[in-house]
């Protein structure tokens, strides 16, 4: 009897604790992470530091992700990071040699400038921004200080398809065709921001060639929608900074290709 008690115990007892239990939260596939990386650094101080702090002398810090058995996105990211700022005529080939040959500018400098507290800076660094099955984004920039008037920052992105081991463009996301439908919404969005009529001109204050809107190719793809970059110079003068324009995919749902990488979204934006 108490035997078949204690047993009636248990299992009401486990009941209970079940039906009583969080439910279980179901983990889609895409949003796990997939490409296995460790981020790797590089830091440098020029020779004539001594104690004084890295922003009172010439230093150099590049920061970026290592992909495990992905050797062609590591190339990518690492063309994308020694093209971001055109340091020299050649065009460096390793990160390392362009950290090597920046300190040399900066060492050649000093032996015929009279400006005793120059000093130069070059900071590059790439983050992941999100990553899935399917995709990951990547943003990469920096900054860059060589003597002039004033430095220099940029900012760009790299979107890649994970299974196809490849960079996503454009056309591999909308559907053929989408250009002129994309840079009116694009432009609408973009007037709204900037609170321009939809009939005012884009000049004097915008850059955009013949005064024409465009949207660029630096964008990030995001879970709800298309992060567009422009940098210093691009679209309007040093002093206005850079610009940003987000496209939600509910803006452009007839653009969306099916059985693209951003299809994914759907759930997380409704009507696409």
């Amino acid at each position: 009897m108490k035997l078949t008690s204690l047993l009636l115990s248990a299992v009401l007892g486990l009941s209970a604790c079940e039906y009583g239990a969080p439910p279980k939260k179901e983990v889609h596939p895409v949003v796990t992470d997939t490409l296995v990386y460790n981020y790797k650094s590089i830091n440098q101080r020029a020779a004539d530091c001594g104690n004084k702090a890295d922003s009172a002398c010439t230093t150099i810090k590049i920061h970026y992700p290592v992909f495990k058995g992905k050797t062609l996105l590591n190339d990518t990211l690492k063309s994308r990071l020694l093209k971001t700022f055109m340091l020299s005529e050649k065009p460096d080939t390793s990160l390392e040699s362009m950290t090597a040959n920046f300190m040399k500018s900066y060492t050649d400098y000093k032996k015929t400038s009279q400006r005793e507290n120059m000093f130069y800076e070059l900071q590059l660094q790439a983050t992941v921004i999100r990553q899935d099955s399917a995709l990951i984004s990547l943003e990469y920039g920096g900054y860059v200080f060589q003597g002039g008037a004033h430095g220099g920052s940029f900012t760009g992105f790299v979107n890649w398809d994970t299974k196809s081991n490849k960079k996503v463009l454009l056309k591999d996301i909308l559907v053929d065709g989408y250009e002129s439908q994309l840079t009116k919404i694009a432009e609408d969005i973009f007037r709204k921001n900037e609170k321009l009529s939809p009939t005012e001109s884009l000049e004097p204050n915008y850059f955009f060639k013949d005064a024409k809107f465009a949207p660029n190719q630096n964008f990030a793809i995001t879970p709800m929608g298309l992060r567009y970059m422009y940098n210093q110079y691009e679209i309007k003068p040093y002093a206005a900074g850079q610009t940003e324009l987000f496209i939600p995919y509910t803006s452009i749902k007839s653009l969306i290709r099916p059985k693209s990488v951003i299809v994914q979204f759907k759930q997380k934006n409704a009507g696409i």
